[in-house]
């Protein structure tokens, strides 16, 4: 089951999010605005290997109590927390989904 979903521009500001109904953010929004300004940082970084190692498909961050996936469409980034237990086959289905729906973005 999804938990989170916001779609963030290069800079890493917020452009729009979503909470699934009740469920409650496990950051503050403080947290939450620091994270995602970070999520634009690490897209720079990883840039910068896109020439030898080819671009990032996704990124995919299992964590106790969830997990975070982050994808690149061309001029925005799409983050997407998840609860850990979902199975991993269902979570890449997700994630192909999210792909196909924000490649315009």
């Amino acid at each position: 089951m999804m938990r989170f979903a916001a779609i963030i521009d290069l800079k890493g500001n917020i452009s729009e999010a979503i909470m699934k109904e009740g469920k409650t953010s496990l950051k503050s929004q403080k947290e939450e605005e620091h994270f995602c300004k970070q999520v634009a940082m690490r897209r720079k970084i990883r840039q910068q290997f896109d020439k030898s190692l080819g671009p990032v498909n996704y990124v995919h961050i299992e964590r106790q109590k969830i997990t975070q996936i982050v994808i690149y469409p061309k001029r925005k980034t799409v983050y997407v927390t998840m609860e850990p237990n979902m199975d991993i086959k269902r979570k890449l289905e997700i994630v192909e989904l999210i792909k196909k729906k924000t490649a315009k973005l």
